[in-house]
């Protein structure tokens, strides 16, 4: 069973490997702008939005285009801080396979 040894020592590193992670995607911050800058949204790795900034002047526009834009740049950073958390979780645990089940 030498082999159940080495499968448990690439666990206790993928373990450490993804809690290195989660600290490194709570930090990270991607900014995120819409409406030529109008809309400005910040959101961590792991999807927690962080900050909305919008310009005075842009909240003097057509309702309808103020909340199309606010939408537009929150769908936008949750699917950039969903891809760079799928791209950094690959990077950690796409090395270790157990076999027969991967």
């Amino acid at each position: 069973m030498a082999g159940l040894g080495k499968l448990v020592k690439q666990a206790q590193k993928m373990q450490k490997g993804i809690e290195a992670l989660q600290a490194q995607l709570e930090a990270k911050e991607i900014e995120v702008t819409s409406g030529g800058g109008a809309v400005k949204l910040k959101v961590n790795g792991t999807g927690k939005f962080l900050s909305l900034a919008l310009d005075p002047e842009f909240l003097k526009e057509d309702a309808k285009l103020v909340s199309d834009t606010v939408l537009a740049a929150i769908q936008n950073a949750a699917k950039q801080s969903k891809e760079y958390n799928e791209a950094e979780m690959q990077k950690v645990t796409g090395a270790f396979s157990m076999p027969g089940l991967m």
